[in-house]
């Protein structure tokens, strides 16, 4: 029997995330495939196997899950859950053998994060965070004009990622997403300060935004807005909200100004700097995180987005938290995260 060249993929939820974005994308990967997904829907999973030619074997749902350690078609699992689930799944994955990639946020807590890496470490098994952004050439390219000063030294950056939720989604439960639009969609705004400066944050200041529909939000925010200060003194300034639309990085540097809007979303980016456009032909996103992440196991090599990454941004997603509460300034210590800018 021929051996497939491409490692096989399972989706773990199927959600809006794995229909409308993953599983396209598995049709467009060149190292790894779409080989079976887990669903505690028997209908879904009906449909994901007549739509992607799946096998019987390869359909799992949440019960016999931990039963994929005994499958070699499956050599990577890619949580795609609500966020309150993702560590069990994660873990669970690595106790069965399989290499995982989870979608962000990493988890609810810190100590959820730890628990994971923990997991995958003593597994021997590759953990990586879905940060497709890393992977997209307008987003490569900020990082570029940031960290290599080509506008001089970045003194500010302004990130907006928000988004207008009409309807009830598990995103706004708190106990299943563990906090609202900051987990969502702010999470890039923080990721976007930290591969923009190249710098880790020392200190964020935050507070939330008043709530205008307490009845959509009562167990997380309507929107936050927070600063985040480097050590050089350059400083980010960012929101989030579920109920208006932002959708930018803008960053003012010494020399010049470039900025992205859209910025976050899977395609139809655009960016200009003070000098004129950004232009790159669109790529899949999401095609192009699963195939650096199947390359690192088959080269037995480290993901550029691993689980430390997501550990750090989940404690700087705490820190904003704790100073939106407190009204304080809270300091952070990232010695541990050094080796964790992208350059």
């Amino acid at each position: 029997m021929e051996v497939n060249p491409k490692l096989g993929i399972a989706l773990v939820g199927l959600g809006r995330y794995s229909e409308g974005q993953l599983g396209p994308a598995l049709k467009e990967t060149q190292h790894c495939y779409l080989a079976g997904v887990v669903s505690g829907d028997a209908a879904k999973r009906g449909k994901w196997k007549s739509k992607y030619d799946l096998r019987d074997a390869n359909l799992y749902d949440y019960q016999n899950f931990d039963a994929i350690k005994d499958n070699p078609a499956i050599e990577i699992v890619y949580v795609v859950l609500p966020n309150a689930m993702h560590a069990e799944y994660v873990i669970r994955a690595a106790e069965a053998g399989k290499h995982v990639i989870c979608e962000k946020p990493m988890a609810t807590s810190v100590a959820d994060c730890h628990r994971m890496i923990d997991a995958c470490n003593a597994a021997g098994v590759k953990l990586s965070v879905g940060y497709r952004l890393h992977f997209d050439p307008y987003n490569q390219e900020v990082m570029r004009l940031g960290q290599q000063e080509i506008f001089g030294p970045v003194t500010k950056v302004l990130a907006d990622d928000s988004m207008n939720i009409e309807k009830h989604e598990w995103r706004l439960e708190g106990p299943l997403a563990g906090g609202g639009p900051l987990m969502n969609n702010g999470i890039y705004c923080v990721q976007a300060a930290l591969y923009i400066t190249g710098e880790l944050p020392v200190a964020v200041r935050a507070e939330f935004f008043p709530v205008t529909n307490p009845s959509r939000f009562s167990t997380v925010e309507e929107g936050i807005g927070w600063s985040m200060e480097f050590p050089s003194g350059k400083k980010a300034l960012c929101e989030s909200s579920y109920v208006k639309d932002g959708n930018l990085i803008r960053v003012e540097a010494a020399q010049g100004w470039f900025e992205l809007e859209p910025a976050y979303e899977y395609k139809g980016l655009k960016g200009r700097t003070s000098e004129g456009p950004i232009e790159f032909p669109t790529i899949n996103q999401q095609a192009a995180q699963m195939d650096d992440f199947a390359l690192c196991v088959k080269n037995n090599t480290t993901s550029k987005v691993p689980g430390e990454m997501g550990l750090r941004d989940v404690e700087i997603l705490m820190a904003i938290y704790e100073s939106a509460r407190t009204g304080e300034r809270v300091e952070l210590n990232m010695d541990a995260y050094k080796t964790l800018i992208e350059v």
